[in-house]
């Protein structure tokens, strides 16, 4: 709930004071005289002034300019040496529609719903740690031996929300944006290898290493495994 929805409920519930209490002291002035009836107005000039001075202090803090302090502690945890290559890049948007639907206190039903549009720039390359190959100095050859499927190095995602639905009683929490996102994200790393994407990378590292070895004079052998299609289908 927002500051103005906070003040336009405030001011109703002070006038609904007011004429309540206004009504009863009209009701009671006979059987309260007139001492009773100052009492009465007197209580209810206090609670009204202690409600307006409420509000006026409410305006006073929005009015006020936010102090925000940050502090971050950065520590390398650890470290090695990596030899990856990202041959293809992908972008990719998918529309993942949510829906949990439970019983509250086994009685009371409740469905909550988002639609999520979910962005995606996936990167798909080797890891070169994982290849074996046989060299002949003599022959200046390279017959590749081992060569591992491409697989995805990173996934960049973003989240937008629409139409999102939920109960007063039942709202969206904290662990259910995470759950939306962590299985949205499982969809796109599927799509991903379900996509081009395999292929193009295979092709891309396949003409990346024969290039870099044809221009040494070298050759490289058996390198149809590397966009042989029956691998790169998990």
């Amino acid at each position: 709930m927002n500051y103005l929805k906070k003040r336009i409920i405030l001011w109703v519930l002070s006038i609904c004071l007011i004429l309540d209490v206004a009504y009863i002291a009209y009701n009671l002035k006979n059987e309260l005289g007139q001492n009773g009836l100052m009492v009465a107005i007197l209580f209810l000039g206090l609670i009204v002034g202690a409600i307006i001075v409420y509000i006026i202090n409410g305006d006073k803090r929005a009015a006020e300019p936010t102090r925000i302090t940050e502090s971050s502690h950065t520590v390398l945890q650890s470290m090695q040496r990596v030899f990856k290559i990202v041959t293809a890049e992908g972008v990719f948007n998918e529309i993942y529609d949510y829906q949990e639907t439970k019983k509250l206190w086994s009685i009371l039903p409740s469905t909550k719903k988002a639609l999520v549009i979910v962005k995606g720039k996936a990167h798909m390359g080797y890891d070169f740690s994982k290849c074996k190959w046989d060299i002949d100095e003599n022959k200046r050859t390279v017959k590749l031996i081992e060569f591992p499927k491409p697989e995805l190095l990173s996934m960049d995602t973003d989240f937008e929300y629409y139409n999102m639905e939920e109960k007063f009683y039942d709202l969206f929490k904290k662990e259910d944006l995470a759950n939306i996102q962590r299985e949205g994200k499982k969809q796109l790393v599927k799509a991903a290898y379900k996509s081009q994407l395999p292929q193009t990378a295979a092709e891309q590292i396949k003409a990346v290493v024969t290039e870099l070895l044809e221009a040494k004079g070298w050759q490289l052998e058996n390198a149809q495994i590397i966009t042989d299609s029956s691998r790169l289908i998990d």
